[in-house]
């Protein structure tokens, strides 16, 4: 049960104030401030080095805030083991056990979460990342591509209430991609949050609510989705990311 200290504003999903992460004497994220809605969905575009990785990082509970604060479902960060139950992390090391099959992996991690019949929510998101004939084979001896499907099924099996996804397509052939657009389509659908953090603008802004431009650590363009153009969006993104570079 949330105690009372850590019980936040659970109107939003997600909710970040001002919020600070430095390094040292560098800020990696430098006062971001947004909040979303049950499902909605921040993409997140910027260049290499302007502090996406390490906001989604803040938002997961596995940095803590430097100033400034964030929420998720109505738990303050770092929140432990029960935000962490309402989160689905997609990073870019994929931290499967190599040993077990996909269908373990997965089903391990429904285990973890306390998921009902967690053999058959394992078998119903590989299935969601059209996995299944593959369900039953070791990690090792997958592709790159297939495991970061994988991965992304045991970040989905617990149905979270919000998920991250730091570049989540890459490395996926148009299968994988298309089956992961669909289940990230389907978790908006059900009332999940996304923040997703991409390089691709067509895939972010194709399931994007609202978009961000991040640079330097800040938001230099934050806005609805609905108010964009993709074209002029598009120019505008490539003159910021050079001015920042």
């Amino acid at each position: 049960m949330t105690t009372p200290a850590a019980a936040a504003d659970a109107r939003h999903a997600v909710e970040v104030e001002a919020l600070v992460r430095a390094f040292g004497r560098r800020r990696a994220v430098d006062g971001v401030s947004f909040t979303l809605d049950a499902g909605d969905c921040l993409a997140v575009f910027g260049p290499n080095g302007a502090g996406k990785t390490t906001l989604l990082r803040v938002l997961a509970g596995l940095l803590r805030p430097t100033r400034g604060r964030a929420s998720v479902a109505g738990v303050w960060l770092p929140g432990g083991p029960e935000a962490r139950r309402r989160i689905g992390f997609i990073s870019h090391a994929s931290m499967l056990y190599a040993a077990l099959t996909a269908r373990e992996n997965v089903e391990l991690a429904a285990r973890l979460f306390g998921v009902p019949d967690p053999r058959g929510a394992a078998a119903r998101a590989l299935d969601a990342m059209r996995m299944t004939p593959r369900a039953d084979t070791p990690v090792r001896s997958l592709s790159r591509g297939m495991q970061q499907r994988v991965s992304i099924a045991r970040a989905m099996v617990h149905a979270p209430s919000v998920v991250l996804l730091d570049e989540p397509f890459t490395g996926l052939d148009a299968s994988g991609a298309a089956a992961l657009s669909a289940a990230l389509g389907a978790l908006r659908e059900s009332g999940a949050a996304l923040v997703l953090v991409t390089h691709n603008l067509e895939e972010g802004l194709a399931l994007a609510t609202h978009a961000a431009i991040m640079t330097a650590g800040t938001f230099a363009r934050h806005e609805p989705r609905a108010s964009l153009d993709a074209r002029a969006y598009a120019d505008a993104y490539r003159a910021l990311v050079s001015l920042d570079a």
